[in-house]
């Protein structure tokens, strides 16, 4: 449990128009608590001190975090709804003013701080505990009034993460059940734009990682492609199925052979992870796995891929990075050239042609030797895709285990949802899928009992 700040704490009063809000609008609440709740409150008038007093939340040290633009902070919470930031010391009296305050240290023009959107309590955000206040003391609340304010709340939600939650104005307008329930797929794209690399310069740490940036064509930096590609339809069937049953990022690796006399990179058998990004325990374990499936089917490691769920299917800065240290650990120790394919597969975005996922291969080129300190230029690889006869049993039992390991996932798509009013999200799977068919059409009716197993999960 959180101790009480010190005797003579440094009160920082940023945010001072949102604090001031929150504050009477507690001192409102806690009235209106004592008559029974028989008024309506807001979201502005639910305050950390509300939230404790209700016990939906309670007093700790380090519970509180904002993660923004790759900068992490830490902050305590204040038996009286205080926030005492862990690295100085300082007290602040709204999540507003300590994320003002935060952000302005990483990006000086930052003029809010959308505190209960940016501020995450035990790694949930301080936002959604206003909401279960609002359904479990004032469940038949009109909506449109307890949301007041929530576009300034959610307009920097989730910086870190790339995201947004959909705008309050989309939400209302939806009156058919079965639209309502699809927001998790049909919230607007985050608005990403990408960037082109001439722009960068050189790397700056301020810069935000997630960053997208425009690919090159090798012809613009006036070099060849030195390789060739060619890459099995079941690869990419594999490959979209994983990326497309869950909304969050997914990662695998790509097995294959290359031909120092031709140079000729073939790409033969994804390997999903089967994991969650971020658990350290299980990606090692994961990893041999993979690295014996290697050897037992005489392969080399020759790529891997991620999923950009929502968004376009471009390289990050943070992408470009990964990707320049997978080309330097295939090199080896003898400093040989082997190419390392980086896929980049994007099934949820709206901005795709159709229904069809939109897969993008890349490469990295280091930065110029006179210029060290700049990024590596993501550029495109051209690739040829080459049609297999038949879906492998490999295959087929690749996409059983992801069906099995996603299927009680919190991020699991809803598949018996709607994509679009004409289209549900399996028959958009089957459509994009359909696009990586082997020759014998003997598949379709293999794979409609993956899809079976699907509709199952929920």
């Amino acid at each position: 449990m959180g101790s009480e700040p010190p005797s003579s704490p440094q009160v920082v009063e940023e945010g001072a128009d949102e604090e001031d809000e929150e504050l009477s609008g507690a001192e409102d609440a806690d009235r209106r608590a004592s008559s029974g709740r028989g008024s309506l409150l807001t979201r502005r008038g639910i305050t950390l001190r509300v939230l404790l007093k209700d016990g939906l939340v309670e007093p700790g040290d380090g519970v509180l975090s904002i993660h923004y633009l790759g900068k992490k902070f830490v902050g305590d919470l204040l038996n009286d709804g205080k926030i005492r930031w862990v690295e100085t010391g300082q007290i602040f009296n709204s999540p507003s003013a300590w994320a003002t305050h935060c952000k302005r240290l990483v990006n000086p023009a930052k003029k809010s701080g959308c505190g209960w959107a940016s501020v995450r309590y035990r790694g949930q955000k301080l936002v959604q505990y206003k909401t279960t206040w609002l359904h479990k003391y004032q469940p038949s609340a009109d909506m449109s009034l307890v949301s007041e304010g929530e576009d300034d709340e959610m307009g920097d939600d989730d910086e870190e993460e790339g995201k947004t939650a959909m705008p309050v104005e989309d939400k209302n307008k939806k009156s058919k059940p079965e639209l309502h329930d699809i927001s998790l797929m049909q919230r607007r794209d985050r608005e990403r734009s990408p960037v082109r690399y001439c722009t960068l310069g050189t790397r700056d740490a301020a810069r935000d990682p997630h960053t997208l940036v425009e690919l090159s064509a090798f012809s613009a930096i006036n070099r060849f492609q030195p390789f060739n590609v060619a890459v099995s339809s079941n690869v990419l069937l594999l490959m979209d199925f994983h990326c497309h049953l869950t909304t969050s990022e997914v990662v695998g690796y790509l097995g294959g052979r290359w031909d120092t006399n031709t140079q000729l990179l073939t790409v033969l058998r994804a390997f999903p992870c089967r994991t969650w990004l971020g658990d350290k325990d299980a990606a090692p374990v994961v990893e041999e796995e993979i690295c014996q499936n290697l050897f037992m089917r005489g392969l080399s490691l020759v790529g891997w891929y991620h999923s950009h769920p929502r968004g376009p299917a471009l390289p990050s800065l943070q992408d470009i990075d990964s990707q320049m240290d997978h080309q330097l650990h295939l090199q080896g120790s003898s400093n040989g050239f082997q190419p390392c394919l980086g896929i980049i597969c994007g099934p949820y975005y709206h901005g795709n042609q159709g229904v069809a996922s939109t897969i993008t291969p890349f490469w990295v080129v280091p930065p110029p030797e006179q210029r060290p300190n700049d990024y590596g230029i993501p550029v495109a690889v051209e690739v040829t895709y080459v049609q297999d006869n038949f879906l492998t049993t490999d295959v087929l039992n690749e996409m059983m285990l992801l069906v099995e390991f996603y299927r009680s996932a919190p991020d699991l798509v809803p598949f018996s949802q709607m994509w679009n009013p004409n289209t549900s999200i399996l028959d958009k799977i089957k459509a994009s899928l359909s696009g990586h068919a082997p020759k014998d059409q003997a598949y379709a009716q293999i794979l409609e009992y993956v899809y079976n197993q699907l509709r199952n999960t929920q």
